[in-house]
């Protein structure tokens, strides 16, 4: 995921998103961080919601701040939590502070392009199966996705294109470790769908399909 172009578009710029950027500790220990970021929506090109998702917003967001515009929502980029505190609860607080966050500082909605992890375990299925099972209970399939529903998240839809990484077989070989000598799909642990080979054309892109999710304030 590191590949990802867009990625510098953000990242390389936190200073001026600050304000959007959180860090929990435990006493001074460092366990999770959240990337959120302010961009235009509802103008005009931009009624909807983009297909290309995570890639798509980082350009919207850059664009804005580039040229001084007014930037009216909120969305959510990344969360990452310290790998021995996963699954104690802290992403749940992760998502309700990006929320409270986005509130607090003057936006009605927070949107995010959720990466549903879990989607890794069978990346062929399609997405728009996947992002809408649900379990006896209504709630998403997907923990990732549950978190999202739980904190008062609505799923929205599918975003096909969120993120494009795309390099020669030579550069995905260094990425991943494996021969990627083989035409067509290829599986790649932790991808959420495959990684489409060229042999001909010495090349291979990752297409990854996002859920568009919406919190609004009440």
């Amino acid at each position: 995921m590191q590949q990802d172009p867009n990625a510098r578009l953000y990242y390389s710029e936190l200073d001026s998103v600050a304000d959007y950027v959180l860090l929990a500790t435990d006493g001074d220990e460092p366990v999770a961080k959240a990337y959120s970021t302010p961009f235009a929506f509802g103008i005009e090109g931009r009624e909807d919601l983009p297909d290309a998702g995570w890639d798509e917003v980082i350009r919207w967001q850059h664009d804005d701040r580039l040229v001084g515009r007014e930037r009216n929502a909120a969305t959510a980029l990344e969360i990452v939590v310290l790998k021995e505190r996963q699954g104690t609860g802290i992403a749940s607080v992760m998502v309700n502070a990006l929320r409270d966050n986005a509130f607090r500082l003057g936006h009605q909605v927070l949107y995010a392009p959720v990466r549903p992890s879990q989607k890794a375990d069978e990346p062929e299925t399609p997405m728009n199966e996947y992002a809408f099972r649900v379990r006896d209970d209504g709630l998403p399939y997907d923990a990732w996705l549950r978190v999202h529903v739980r904190a008062g998240g609505r799923i929205l839809k599918v975003c096909p294109l969120s993120m494009t990484i795309s390099g020669t077989l030579a550069q995905w070989r260094e990425w991943t470790g494996q021969p990627f000598d083989t035409d067509g799909p290829v599986i790649v642990e932790g991808a959420l769908s495959p990684v489409l080979v060229s042999l001909a054309q010495q090349v291979a892109v990752y297409l990854e399909p996002n859920v568009w999710v919406e919190h609004r304030k009440s």
